[in-house]
């Protein structure tokens, strides 16, 4: 597996983020290793901020203090691909089954225990699959415009037409691009962001994340610190690959081990919470399945963050710490 690390000097002085960098290695499945980047702030219990795609911890900036301040610690890792981590140069490398891998090593590297899992976008389809390989090392969850596709209620043999159909979408820019996910017209509108990833050239991460935030603007600072792990297309290769890795077609290669994480997850009696914002396109509805099938959602306040899109740390980051500390302070530890 060749890698890439993106120049230190790329981090350099940017707004909100000086926390100290820390890092552990863990194996890379081939015989070699990792090296996974990540925010460890404050003492107490451990809140575990996993982040999605083409994101890094940098999006939980504005969460960070305010779980600090309430007696938390926070361990915020960068995803194998993104950030300050290693990134491998073959989107080949880049699998569900190699990223729940990564972070399941990377939670018993650090022997992390009593947990408070908050994943968000892919934070959450590899959070939740890493919880349910691991219960007893978690004690609280939340998920946050996220999801655990299975392509529940999609019969087999909708397989081929579905790959076929996709075949057909044009990589669209940008702006097209989003009219066509908020549309989802015949519920195609994952594929269109699927397909911009993976073959739209003019591939700027910044501008991905701004037209997912509710007004669809970044500052310049922002733009520069989201950015920063991508000097180039090479470094690139995590984040084109991580939507079509999503599995939405019924013979998707993870579609068993997300059915059997979904038996774990339906007989979780921790408290778990749902806490989605009210425009997202992109996960619209999806706390349905969570708050109606999982054991510890049941009699949960669960919040719906008014006002943000679908990255709800950068539109509401304060308001949604606030959410998971009143969660986390309702279901003390037993």
């Amino acid at each position: 597996m060749r890698i890439i690390r993106t120049p230190e000097e790329r981090f350099s002085n940017l707004a909100d983020y000086s926390y100290k960098p820390n890092y552990v290695n863990v194996d890379d499945g081939e015989g070699g290793q990792l090296r996974i980047h990540y925010v460890d702030e404050g003492e107490g219990e451990v809140v575990l901020c996993l982040h999605g795609q083409p994101t890094w911890s940098y999006l939980y900036r504005k969460m960070i203090p305010v779980f600090v301040e309430a007696g938390y610690r926070v361990i915020a890792p960068d995803m194998v691909g993104f950030g300050k981590s290693d990134k491998p140069t073959s989107r080949d490398d880049y699998t569900y089954a190699n990223h729940v891998s990564w972070i399941n090593t990377f939670v018993g590297e650090l022997d992390l225990t009593n947990m408070t899992l908050v994943g968000q976008d892919w934070g959450g389809l590899i959070g939740l699959r890493v919880l349910t390989e691991n219960t007893d090392r978690f004690a609280r969850a939340v998920a946050a415009n996220t999801g655990l596709p299975d392509a529940k209620g999609i019969p087999d043999e909708m397989a081929a037409p579905m790959h076929e159909m996709y075949k057909t979408i044009p990589a669209l820019p940008p702006a097209e691009m989003g009219e066509k996910l908020r549309a989802n017209e015949n519920g195609m509108g994952f594929m269109y962001w699927i397909k911009f990833c993976d073959e739209y050239p003019d591939f700027v991460v910044s501008d991905v994340v701004g037209m997912s935030t509710l007004d669809g603007l970044l500052s310049e600072e922002q733009k520069q610190a989201y950015d920063a792990p991508f000097p180039s297309e090479e470094y690139m290769q995590g984040a084109r690959q991580f939507p079509s890795l999503v599995p939405i077609y019924p013979d998707g290669p993870e579609i068993p081990n997300n059915r059997k994480a979904w038996e774990i997850l339906a007989a979780f009696d921790k408290p778990f919470l749902t806490a989605f914002s009210d425009s997202d396109p992109v996960s619209a509805g999806g706390y349905k399945r969570f708050q109606e099938e999982v054991a510890g959602a049941q009699g949960q306040n669960h919040a719906t963050i008014k006002g943000a899109g679908h990255f709800l740390q950068e539109d509401a980051g304060p308001e949604v710490a606030r959410v998971i500390v009143d969660f986390m302070i309702a279901n003390p530890i037993k």
